[in-house]
């Protein structure tokens, strides 16, 4: 337990400084080393043909967010299924299976890194490297950049001239709100931010035994010669340098298939530790940035506040869920079980990478009890207890806007979100995003159970359920773990999940930036006495009650069928 409270107290530390280096370089104006970034970004930015000073209006934003992500796409695809013949394959790999190059590539821009393949045997080196690693490092920074621009829309300026520091009018005579500008929001933060990052903890990866190489694997021979293995090959690569950006980043796709379980991607107790930290150090920095980027310190205190009780919350009941319930002994679930940190270590790990969009993991989540195994599925179907980069504290003011709505039902008054009123259009993306969650889960794990030659899972009976609605919500919620007992290398899992991981990864980032724009071009109302006070202990706990009503009511069948009903079997055993 010391162990745990000092890991998250490292992590809050760590990461208020962070946070307000973070809101620096997303202002956009002058800083220290700018001379030093420059060499950087300058050339990329003449690369790319933009004038990084030239703001956007949020059609510009979203335009330039969708171009980039087409672009990306369509070279990783080339890369993946082309890599038998690229360089840096010392160990021969082939081509990727079509479906299963689309999937990789979509859950990797996504940020997801779900996996449906086994990295150190599917993948080359110069595949793992560039689109892996490449996607690892841009595609967090891409969720950031939407975040910021929404949050320039909502409190900063919402002229056309004065979105950054350096503004200067929008482009096409677009004279809307004023959100920035895409291009150098993902350059200064990818180059000022997470790279150096990044570079940081592959050192200290490699220091502890973590794989840092281009040769190709040795080639042992087993203590077991029954095994009819005359020799086994060991692969090895740049691990250090990928777990770090998969760690920083809240991507969690690893090097090897079975993720930070292998010793090779996390060899020690201190590696443990850092990984964990690093799970949870940029979410919690974002929300430190909210405050000293918008000057609203009460408001990042709220959302802070409420973060951390849902995390804490959630970090307890697995913890004792997975070593001190009925079924945490039970020798059925032992196959997967990490032993090397102990059932605390595995259950603080299993609830920060949920909590965070991560998703990778130190011990197997299908081998978790099952009470424990449903406290990651409720993490992910919230998506806002720290939630990924940018992505997670969008999905909090989501929640936000609907609890202003709702209060204001309540109160018999037209909701208003900091003096702007939430009218008909808004409340319709709203209803988009809160009814696209459950309608795209439940239809396509229902689909999905309903053809058993589709859905490919090792159990039979409740635990099936809780395989299938994991596997779909991991997707959705851009986390990309799963309960691996699961058969989902087929051409049904890998296009039906790509589908989840697009609707559960767009609309989620442009949405709120299109309600705030439009809130920004309406007149601010003045402040009354009958003002709904957002930036109190009360709307806070109204907030945290919004959450666990839509995301237990709207999913207490999948979760009564699936890891409750598991566990009631399991206890009459």
């Amino acid at each position: 337990m010391t162990e745990i409270l000092l890991i998250i107290l490292a992590s809050i530390v760590l990461a208020f400084p962070l946070g307000l280096y973070l809101a620096r370089v997303m202002r956009g104006g002058p800083m220290a080393g700018d001379a030093l970034f420059g060499l950087v970004e300058k050339p990329l930015y003449w690369l790319l043909g933009v004038n990084p000073a030239r703001g956007m209006s949020w059609r510009g934003y979203v335009g330039a967010f969708l171009l980039s992500n087409v672009v990306i796409a369509v070279l990783v695809q080339i890369v993946f299924m082309t890599q038998a013949w690229l360089p840096f394959n010392p160990d021969q790999i082939p081509n990727m299976r079509w479906d299963t190059a689309l999937h990789t590539m979509v859950s990797f821009l996504t940020n997801t890194n779900q996996q449906h393949y086994s990295g150190q045997a599917q993948l080359s080196y110069f595949a793992q490297m560039t689109a892996i690693t490449g996607l690892q490092v841009v595609t967090p920074m891409m969720g950031l950049a939407l975040l910021v621009a929404t949050l320039r829309a909502l409190f900063v300026k919402t002229d056309a001239t004065a979105a950054t520091a350096q503004a200067e009018p929008v482009a096409n005579g677009d004279r809307l709100v004023n959100v920035g500008n895409y291009y150098a929001d993902v350059v200064r933060s990818c180059v000022r931010f997470l790279l150096p990052l990044c570079l940081l903890w592959a050192v200290l990866l490699t220091s502890q035994g973590v794989p840092s190489t281009l040769a190709g694997g040795p080639t042992a021979t087993p203590i077991d010669a029954s095994a009819g293995m005359e020799g086994q090959k060991l692969p090895l690569g740049p691990v250090a340098a990928m777990v770090a950006a998969k760690q920083l980043g809240a991507n969690g796709g690893g090097w090897y298939g079975p993720n930070s379980s292998v010793p090779l991607e996390n060899p020690t107790p201190l590696a443990n530790a850092i990984e964990i930290v690093s799970i949870l150090l940029i979410p919690i920095a974002v929300v430190f940035m909210l405050g000293a980027f918008t000057g609203r310190k009460r408001l990042a205190g709220l959302v802070f506040g409420c973060m951390l009780a849902m995390s804490s919350v959630s970090v307890a009941a697995t913890v004792w869920l997975e070593g001190y319930s009925s079924t945490a002994s039970s020798p059925l679930l032992m196959e997967g079980k990490e032993v090397r940190f102990g059932s605390d270590g595995t259950a603080l790990w299993a609830a920060v990478t949920t909590q965070v969009t991560n998703g990778s993991v130190n011990g197997m989540h299908d081998s978790l009890s099952p009470l424990a195994g449903a406290v990651p599925m409720v993490n992910m179907l919230v998506g806002a207890i720290w939630g990924g980069i940018g992505c997670g504290l969008l999905q909090f003011i989501v929640y936000m806007l609907l609890g202003v709505f709702l209060a204001g039902l309540m109160t018999g008054r037209t909701p208003e979100l900091f003096g702007r009123k939430l009218e008909t259009p808004q409340v319709r993306l709203l209803a988009l995003l809160i009814l696209l969650q459950p309608i795209t889960l439940l239809v396509l794990t229902g689909i999905t159970l309903a053809v058993p030659s589709l859905t490919g899972n090792s159990n039979p009976g409740f635990h099936a359920i809780s395989q299938v609605f994991y596997e779909y919500t991991s997707a959705y919620a851009n986390n990309g773990s799963g309960f691996e007992g699961l058969g989902d290398a087929t051409p049904w899992w890998n296009l039906t999940c790509t589908l989840v991981l697009i609707l559960g990864r767009y609309p989620l980032l442009i949405v709120p930036l299109i309600i705030c724009a439009q809130l920004a071009a309406k007149r601010r109302a003045p402040e009354t006495a009958g003002t709904l006070q957002l930036e109190t202990p009360t709307f806070g706990i109204t907030l945290i009650a919004v959450i666990v009503i839509l995301t237990v009511l709207q999913f207490m069948p999948a979760l009564v069928l699936g890891p409750v009903a598991d566990h009631l079997s399991l206890t009459l055993q």
